[in-house]
């Protein structure tokens, strides 16, 4: 499996005003959509091109365009929504899943009580998005989601947030072959199974709830 640290300073600068427990919801929000923005730059970096030929207003010349399959966004609910605006920006083309699910706070796993997706999910590349990876219970559970309706696992790209180590080690062992994007590795999970040091409760920052 491999992971990609997305360092460029404009990410790095923005991640860290999220980090800031000052940060109100409405500049949380911002600076979610504004990194993700930013990070599916990376994310896209190895989509193949093919050459097509047009015609610009003063000659005729040979340009590039996306070529292979198309783009589907699936948002883990509901914190992943807050990454889905920045990037579908970009690629407006793209179609959208949604994976709802929610963690149990005794047992911290995850569980699933929504899942709508494209048609034609299978002839897509997937960023499965979610601004945190904590016990990775979640990203491993949406995955599992995924592959259940037949799209292959290098088809799937994970775009994250931050990220505790923890979470890396179960989705490698898990699911090598995955790819993971992220704009930090924290430190460790605290005993309630938050990041440390984190950003705090993504959901409940982006959304102003409790």
């Amino acid at each position: 499996m491999a992971v990609k640290i997305i360092d460029h300073p404009l990410v790095q600068h923005k991640v860290t005003l999220l980090r800031d427990k000052r940060t109100g919801s409405k500049d949380f929000r911002e600076l979610v959509s504004e990194i993700a923005n930013l990070m599916v730059y990376e994310a896209t970096r190895d989509l193949p091109l093919v050459d097509v030929e047009i015609e610009t207003p003063i000659a005729k010349t040979v340009g590039k365009t996306l070529s292979g399959r198309k783009l589907a966004l699936v948002p883990i609910l509901r914190a992943g929504l807050g990454m889905l605006g920045g990037i579908e920006r970009l690629v407006p083309a793209a179609k959208i899943g949604h994976i709802g699910m929610y963690r149990n706070e005794e047992s911290l796993l995850p569980v699933e009580y929504f899942c709508k997706m494209p048609l034609d999910l299978t002839e897509r590349e997937i960023f499965l998005l979610d601004p945190m990876l904590a016990t990775g219970h979640s990203a491993v559970a949406a995955v599992a989601a995924l592959l259940k309706r037949g799209v292959k696992i290098e088809s799937i790209r994970f775009l994250c947030l931050v990220a505790a180590p923890e979470g890396i080690e179960l989705l490698e062992k898990t699911y090598p072959e995955l790819i993971i994007y992220t704009t930090s590795i924290d430190d460790h999970l605290n005993d309630k199974g938050y990041i440390v040091p984190g950003l705090g409760d993504a959901g409940d920052r982006i959304f102003g709830t409790l």
